[in-house]
């Protein structure tokens, strides 16, 4: 399908106004002040809980095991004993650390996923994404403020979160072998040194890709493409084994006993999907207020087929693990769904799947759909939220267990950070232009045609 033709790109700036700043500071402070008060809910109705969190998931184990032999009874005994000496039961503040890393980390993989797609882009020499540069640049801008925050959370959290923490601090006897053998992932070192070292590395690079590009704007030529090429590859190459060894310390180890080789690119689906649809609800939010009308139907159409994309990647991620773990049927494997099919969370896993795929997916195959601002609008919510649910259940069940719940305290909290995000990304957008000019597929981003 032909359209107008576009020879140049005028400059657009985006301005914060008085009125959105206030919207992101009130959903900050109303979000933190009904998370004060959930928190206080929660402990006044708070019953003391004398299991361990794991006790569902071990007792799950010891039925499975009853079909199977003793194979798993070798590698459970251990943690077992060391569970009832070394680890307490979830308390109140548990569920106030587990809202606040989930949050913490959910809103950091907007970003995550963002620099990793701006990246992707200049590594491949994508020219039809070039137009939404600053976006992706203005999402990215939450690394570091929410970097800050995810280490806080793990740092001043970790003994109430992890469970290893724990065992290893506390010097627990009989030995727990399965933990033991991985004291050289899980260790105060990882989490005081490794982690922030590749936050920082990560954060460093975003600083010069988005220094390169405010600069590109006044630079004529090729170097600060060809600069800011050599960097996303760089940045690619580290990221694969970085973000692999993060999601396994940050999120797997809340289930220390169980593991899982697909975990990193389950994680990497979640923050990819998710970054897609937070970049169509910052586009179609500018595109309502009067700016980036350059942007086209046909850019705009690509980003929705890239979010139609990786919610089918993501779904079929989550079908690999599950199918390999229910196929090998192994108790030490089969456990952790287990935890997640019981009475009190088997109703939000089907949540997760219906908002996270089926519903996406039925709604963006259509072809108007991706053209559409109010459907576009609608699925990438569902995304966002549906991924929320998504993560809920990577970590309620291994740090709260049943006690775990969704009211007052999980909402607030996702309003506080919800309002930084939002505050962070638009003070961003209005330090640059809204188009990199001097791009050098900029009229290719601008003229971009998917066809009939």
């Amino acid at each position: 399908m032909g359209h107008h033709i576009i020879n140049e790109v005028k400059q657009e700036k985006f301005e914060f106004s008085g009125r959105a700043k206030m919207i992101a500071i009130g959903l900050f402070l109303v979000g933190a002040i009904l998370a004060g008060i959930g928190s206080m809910q929660v402990k006044n109705n708070w019953d003391h809980v004398d299991a361990p969190v794991t006790e569902h998931v071990e007792d799950a184990a010891d039925h499975i095991d009853e079909a199977h032999g003793e194979h798993h009874q070798t590698l459970s005994t251990h943690g077992e004993e060391a569970h009832a000496e070394g680890h307490h039961g979830p308390s109140w503040k548990t569920r106030v650390w587990a809202n606040m890393l989930l949050n913490s980390y959910y809103f950091w993989l907007f970003a995550v996923g963002a620099i990793f797609f701006i990246a992707v882009n200049y590594v491949a020499n994508a020219g039809w994404a070039v137009m939404l540069k600053r976006i992706m640049e203005a999402q990215s801008a939450y690394l570091g403020i929410g970097s800050i925050l995810l280490l806080a959370v793990i740092w001043l959290g970790k003994g109430e979160l992890y469970h290893w923490v724990q065992y290893f601090d506390s010097g627990a006897t009989p030995i727990d072998a399965i933990l033991d053998s991985k004291h050289w992932l899980l260790n105060n070192s990882s989490i005081f040194f490794f982690i922030p070292f590749v936050l920082i590395v990560w954060y460093l690079i975003r600083t010069k890709l988005r220094r390169n590009s405010v600069a590109e704007d006044n630079t004529a030529g090729l170097s600060m493409f060809k600069n800011s090429t050599r960097w996303s590859a760089g940045f690619i190459f580290f990221f694969a084994f970085s973000f692999s060894a993060l999601s396994w310390l940050i999120i797997m180890s809340i289930d220390a006993h169980w593991y899982s080789t697909m975990f990193s690119v389950y994680n990497f689906a979640i923050s990819f999907v998710t970054s897609l649809s937070v970049m169509m609800l910052i586009l179609q939010y500018l595109k309502s207020k009067g700016y980036m009308e350059m942007v086209s139907d046909e850019v705009v159409h690509d980003l929705g087929k890239f979010m139609f994309a990786f919610c089918i990647f993501w779904t079929y991620i989550f079908l690999s693990q599950w199918l390999l773990i229910w196929y090998t049927n192994l108790p030490e494997e089969t456990v952790y769904f287990d935890a997640r099919l019981t009475a009190h969370f088997k109703p939000i896993f089907f949540v997760n799947l219906f908002m996270s795929f089926l519903a996406p997916f039925f709604v963006l195959m259509m072809r108007n759909a991706k053209r559409s601002p109010i459907v576009l609008l609608t699925a990438a919510l569902v995304i966002v939220v549906g991924h929320w649910v998504d993560m809920y259940l990577l970590i309620m069940p291994g740090t709260v267990g049943e006690k775990a719940g969704i009211g007052m305290l999980e909402i607030g909290t996702t309003m506080a950070f919800a309002g930084i995000f939002i505050y962070t990304v638009l003070h961003s957008l209005s330090k640059a232009n809204l188009y990199p000019v001097n791009h050098p597929y900029i009229l290719e981003s601008a003229n971009h045609d998917v066809g009939p």
